[in-house]
């Protein structure tokens, strides 16, 4: 594990350390306090697949993510992208229509209504009600919520490495990350032929989705910092890519993020739900 306090980025100064410590600080400065209780308001889709041409990138990947349980979130949330596939616990306040214990969506979209902090598919909103009142939920068009990030669970699933279709040997390479467990998100990534240290980073074209134009020859694999703890982390992905990658294909990365991180922030209690 890498700690990106402030004496680990005095101690690196080659320029990627730097760049990294920097990107890290900055995204936990301004990450709001994911694991605390939030009361806001949630509206919805009436097709999930509105959420499928989101900002995130996935497209109609995202209608088989959890069931087509999705949702849109806010700015604060979407995190420009790195809120991408983040997992929350939502219930509606109203307990004659709703079960106190909700329902669990994935953020596969930006919601640009500030009057709502998650626009949801219709199922997602739906498995808020209790048995047998779905449609009388949705007859109500924007509930009352309360919210809170949790760990996305993928049982038997490793995080997985999906090449996109504009990519193109040997001069560019789009990659997104699927099925990303734990609650933290992803603020780095480097990439390498398999068994080299020479790293080059990628950046972030959009959502989920991370580039390079600086594609090296033959097998790849791939660390990434996540937030981990209060500090960082490297995941490293040592075989990812074969040698004969090709566009639109998905690849099992061969390793998983379980970590939960701890954000810098007032304390809010452990977000039990009451």
């Amino acid at each position: 594990m890498l700690d990106f306090s402030s004496s680990f980025c005095d101690i690196l100064k080659n320029r990627m350390a730097v760049f990294l410590c920097f990107l890290f600080l900055i995204i936990s400065s301004a990450t709001g306090c994911d694991r605390c209780v939030h009361q806001s308001k949630v509206a919805y889709f009436s097709k999930a697949s509105a959420l499928s041409t989101g900002a995130c990138g996935y497209g109609s990947m995202a209608i088989g993510f959890n069931s087509g349980h999705l949702a849109a979130a806010v700015s604060s949330l979407y995190k420009d992208g790195a809120g991408c596939g983040a997992c929350f616990q939502i219930r509606c306040k109203n307990t004659a229509l709703c079960s106190s214990r909700g329902t669990t969506v994935i953020v596969t979209d930006l919601n640009n209504n500030n009057q709502t902090d998650f626009v949801l598919s219709s199922r997602a909103f739906m498995a808020m009600a209790n048995k047998g009142m779905g449609q009388d939920v949705l007859k109500h068009g924007i509930l009352d919520v309360e919210y809170k990030r949790v760990p996305c669970e993928y049982k038997n699933q490793n995080l997985a490495v999906r090449v996109e279709e504009s990519s193109k040997k040997p001069n560019y390479l789009a990659i997104k990350l699927l099925y990303q467990g734990g609650q933290t998100e992803v603020v780095a990534m480097d990439v390498a032929k398999v068994g080299s240290s020479n790293w080059g980073f990628m950046s972030r074209n959009h959502g989920a989705v991370w580039d390079t134009d600086r594609v090296p020859a033959g097998a790849l694999q791939f660390r990434f910092v996540v937030t981990a703890g209060f500090d960082g982390k490297w995941i490293w992905a040592q075989k990812v890519l074969p040698e004969d990658w090709k566009p639109g294909m998905t690849y099992d990365s061969g390793v998983q993020i379980t970590d939960i991180a701890q954000e810098g922030c007032s304390p809010c209690g452990d977000g039990i739900w009451k």
